[in-house]
Formats: structure tokens, sequence, C-alpha cells
């Protein structure tokens, strides 16, 4: 393992605040299309969107799914994302897609 700290998208907070706000959706409805009810908190989704926090892959994973964007589109600094969303996905009924063979 190198000793450099790892890359850290400057503009993740604010793409994920774009998400939820052309979404039109308040930080808990984001939490139940990400299907992350009762697994975390309105306050770390303001975490995540000013940049204090950053989510996991599989919530970074979520947004995309959510918003119809590509994890690029996320995750990439020099990447931008349209004004206009394409559209919603239910993540929940999508999970069968990530799972793995480990998982049940």
């Amino acid at each position: 393992m190198g000793t450099k700290p790892r890359y850290r998208p400057n503009k993740l907070g604010r793409k994920l605040l774009h998400i939820r706000n052309a979404l039109g959706l308040s930080q808990s409805e984001m939490i139940r299309r990400l299907g992350l009810e009762g697994l975390t908190s309105a306050a770390r989704v303001s975490e995540w969107e000013s940049g204090i926090r950053e989510p996991t892959l599989p919530t970074l994973l979520a947004y995309g799914n959510v918003a119809r964007v590509h994890l690029e589109a996320i995750v990439d600094d020099d990447a931008i994302l349209p004004d206009k969303l394409p559209g919603s996905f239910d993540y929940r009924r999508s999970k069968k897609i990530f799972k793995t063979e480990n998982q049940p």
C-alpha cells in the first residue's frame, strides 16, 4: 500500500445535493429512495452533501441508479451532471442485480 492519501472528489457533495434537489426530494425521501431506511439518517445525508463525509461505494451506486446517471458523472470532478436528470429508479427492486454469490 502507498503512503499517499487516496483521491477525494472535491465536487462530490455538491453533486449529491444537486441530485437530491433535481429529483425534488427531502433528505428523508432520498434515504428512502436509496433503500437506506433504518441504516442512515438525514444528518448523514447532510454530511455527504456538505463534504464532511463520503458515502460508501454501494451508496454512490444507489445515487447513480436513483438519478439514472453513470457513477463516473458523480465521482469525477471533470464530469458534469445534467441540470435535468433522466429520471428515477427503484434501487430496492434492483438489489438482486448487485448481490454477489456470498450474499443471501
